[in-house]
């Protein structure tokens, strides 16, 4: 009886056993029979002679000690050094083992057959320890990192292995947002038919509504003729009686006297039956569609009725352009829209949407604005400098750039400046107040050089005005009357003066009270309202300069004035004065509020626009800007220059597509700037 044996096989990856047993666990190289033949420590763990000489150079100290790198043993190195370090047999008998199966798996280099290929990282080459250039061998070879040929095959199958399943997941994606965006689609279709159906039914229950019309209109005319008919038909009956009745007692009759009454009372009759054999109503009723154009309108309407409306944008392909952004002006970013071929589109409609948000997550109120020609403008007003994002998408999907970061700066540059000190066409000397036309020329108070010059809308030099009203160079106050003239205030004179605006005189007035009449406003009766600093009054004069009323006095409570520098007429003919602080105050003089400010400094120049926004020049330690507040009294913020900064800022006036003149005294210019 022969006895069996029983084998059991295992089955080993030859690439799982190669870095369990043939790779050095610090450098990751396989061990081979030069530098990194495998060295057998104290420990028992084996570490590659090329890693222990980096390692003892590294650690080793007066103790002629150093740390396992495995386990972190302290390991005491031989006399001969770490080449004295006893081979690990079992290692090289697994390498001597499996280098025959080596020999299939690693190449080999064709000039030196016994030699294993090397990769080179650094410079993405293959070669072999002999045909190896000068850069990696000795000096400069720590600059290159070399691996075996093996390891590099490894990495660069994982790599490409790593590579295709990102391909896959990428394809995955756009597998799902293509069937998503067909899912969407077929919603879209479905209601879309619903709308189609729906506005169909409302057009076919007004044409139902129009046809029920008709017909009413038929049955009611048909009743009305009845009626009449019937009624003749009614009468012809009893007519008929009454006639049958008289003819049937003739028989009897035998007084020729009443038969021959008889015979003239029907000869009465037969002319009054005459008139009833004509029907008094007739039969016609017909029905007409084409007496006028609307059969025509009603066809070109349906033709034209309804409108399928499509889309070729492709929204990673569409670009937006950042236009400056300053904190409490209109911003925008222009959205350029193209189709998948990179074709600007042409037309509009297309579903954008925008999301603002400052840089802690806040949203921005955004408003998108269809050009209709394939350009869209998200328009959004920052609250406040630093930094906002503005998210843009189409069919929910954004656009190229998306989300856009822009700096918010809180410094507006002017538009544009005009002059500079002199005494030239473009030169002013100390200019104090400005006022403008609608749609036309500005007007500069020049003290220094004692005239007024005329600047055209697009900042173009025009002319002067003058000295007329602004002799001494003491002409302080400058405004615009209703029928289109100029006041002036003179302090030195004490004189108003009025002029047009070609200078020529039309009135001139004082007044005995006036101690330093430093500015002049026009309400919308032509009354002319002077502050005089000096008196420390606001003076009330009617159009032919007659003393109407006066109202203030010296100190710091409610009505009463300190420095005065400024007045101005707000809606409803208010008067706005500013010293410190400014004041409103009805239209006759009665004090009504103080708007509230909080810092302190000096005002220069004061102006309220159209929309009863109010604006003020203001210099407060050294520093010089405009306040822009609200028809309530309440800062919404100030204007101020980075680049070309404000110095004194004095005058100014508002035009109505929201910009603002404003005279810079310290610089001897005129600014514009936007303000909304």
């Amino acid at each position: 009886m022969m006895s069996s044996t029983l084998v059991e096989t295992v089955s080993i990856n030859y690439e799982d056993f190669n870095d369990s047993f043939l790779t050095c666990g610090t450098c990751l190289c396989v061990y081979d029979h030069l530098e990194c033949s495998p060295k057998l420590l104290q420990c028992s763990h084996t570490v590659c002679k090329s890693c222990l000489q980096r390692i003892v150079e590294a650690q080793l100290t007066d103790t002629g000690y150093f740390r396992c790198p495995i386990c972190r043993e302290h390991i005491g190195i031989p006399r001969g050094g770490v080449a004295s370090f006893p081979p690990s047999f079992i290692v090289n008998q697994l390498l001597d083992l499996m280098s025959q199966q080596r020999r299939d798996v690693i190449p080999k280099c064709s000039t030196h057959p016994q030699q294993e290929l090397l990769f080179c990282e650094t410079c993405d080459s293959v070669f072999c320890t002999q045909c190896a250039g000068g850069e990696h061998n000795g000096r400069g070879a720590s600059e290159h990192t070399v691996i075996p040929f093996s390891i590099a095959i490894k990495r660069m199958s994982e790599i490409l292995l790593y590579k295709a399943h990102l391909c896959i997941k990428n394809l995955n994606h756009a597998y799902d947002n293509v069937s998503s965006e067909m899912q969407s689609l077929e919603s879209s279709v479905e209601k879309t038919v619903e709308f189609i159906n729906r506005s169909f039914q409302d057009l076919i229950a007004s044409v139902d509504k129009r046809r029920h019309e008709c017909l009413q209109k038929v049955r009611k005319v048909r009743e009305d003729k009845r009626k009449i008919l019937r009624e003749q038909l009614d009468l012809i009956q009893t007519e008929k009686e009454k006639v049958q009745a008289e003819c049937d007692g003739l028989q009897y009759q035998v007084e020729v006297r009443n038969i021959t009454k008889k015979i003239g009372d029907l000869n009465e009759k037969l002319d009054s039956t005459t008139s009833l054999s004509e029907p008094r109503e007739n039969s016609f009723i017909k029905y007409e569609f084409k007496h006028n154009s609307a059969h025509k309108d009603i066809t070109k309407g349906l033709t034209e009725f309804g409108k399928i409306k499509v889309s070729t944008t492709f929204p990673s392909l569409c670009t937006g352009k950042v236009g400056e952004a300053i904190t409490h002006l209109k911003s925008s970013v222009k959205v350029t829209t193209v189709d998948y071929h990179g074709n600007p589109r042409t037309s509009g409609a297309d579903p954008v949407t925008s999301e603002v948000r400052t840089d802690r997550g806040e949203l921005v109120e955004s408003k998108i604005r269809d050009h209709e020609n394939g350009t869209y403008e998200v328009q959004y007003v920052p609250p406040k400098a630093g930094k906002i994002k503005v998210f843009v998408s189409i069919f929910n999907r954004p656009i190229r750039g998306s989300p856009f970061v822009i700096d918010v700066s809180e410094h507006k540059d002017p538009v544009w400046k005009f002059g500079s000190r002199g005494s030239g066409d473009e030169k002013f000397v100390q200019p104090v107040r400005v006022v403008t036309q609608k749609a036309g020329n500005i007007y500069v108070l020049d003290t220094g050089n004692s005239r007024i010059k005329v600047i055209g809308p697009k900042g173009d030099f025009v002319g002067h005005l003058g000295p007329l009203g602004l002799e001494n160079q003491s002409g302080t106050g400058l405004s615009l009357t209703p029928d289109g003239n100029l006041a002036l205030v003179n302090w030195r004179t004490k004189y108003i003066t009025v002029v047009t605006k070609d200078g020529e005189l039309v009135k001139k007035f004082s007044n005995p009270d006036f101690v330093e009449p430093i500015d002049i406003a026009v309400n919308s009766k032509g009354e002319f309202i002077v502050a005089d600093n000096g008196a420390n009054k606001v003076f009330i004069f009617d159009g032919n300069g007659k003393l109407n009323t006066t109202f203030g006095g010296k100190g710091d409570k409610e009505g009463q004035f300190k420095l005065m520098c400024a007045v101005a007429v707000g809606k409803c003919d208010e008067i706005l004065v500013a010293d410190h602080r400014v004041q409103v105050f009805s239209k006759d003089g009665k004090f009504s509020r103080v708007i509230p400010d909080q810092s302190k400094g000096q005002f220069g120049g004061l102006n309220v626009d159209a929309g009863g926004f109010i604006l003020a020049t203001k210099t407060e330690k050294g520093k010089s800007f405009v306040q822009v507040l609200n028809s309530s009294g309440k800062l919404q913020f100030c204007i101020d220059s980075f680049h070309d900064k404000l110095r004194r800022p004095s005058g100014l006036a508002t035009t109505s597509d929201h910009h603002v003149y404003v005279v810079d005294l310290g610089n001897d210019c005129l600014k514009k700037y936007r303000y909304k």
